[in-house]
């Protein structure tokens, strides 16, 4: 029950984040889509605890509001695309480590 409960959760948190999503950054928008994959693949595997995965989930609302504020004069220049790309690299790594670490739900 617990694990169906928070992967709705993490679903419907994933979605809001998805549902931002515009055509001016493809690139962005496809890596982002990637990294929502490898959290729910993680919860799917045991890897990622409950509390890894709230993390994780928020560290993907924040790359949302980063890409909002961005995108917020209609046009996302050479210094917020390197600033987008750093905290994708960021959360990137986050993921890995916390797939990657000792801890796990079993």
């Amino acid at each position: 029950m617990k694990k169906s409960t928070m992967l709705a959760g993490l679903g419907l948190a994933l979605m809001v984040v998805a549902g931002s999503a515009s055509a001016g950054t493809p690139r962005y928008d496809a890596r982002q889509a990637h990294q929502r994959e490898r959290i729910v693949n993680g919860v799917q595997n045991g890897e990622l605890t409950m509390r890894e995965t709230r993390r994780l989930a928020a560290g993907q609302v924040h790359l949302n509001r980063v890409e909002r504020r961005a995108k917020a004069d209609g046009v996302v220049t050479a210094g917020e695309r390197a600033h987008m790309q750093h905290e994708e690299n960021q959360q990137s790594r986050r993921i890995y480590r916390q797939k990657h670490d000792a801890q796990d739900r079993n």
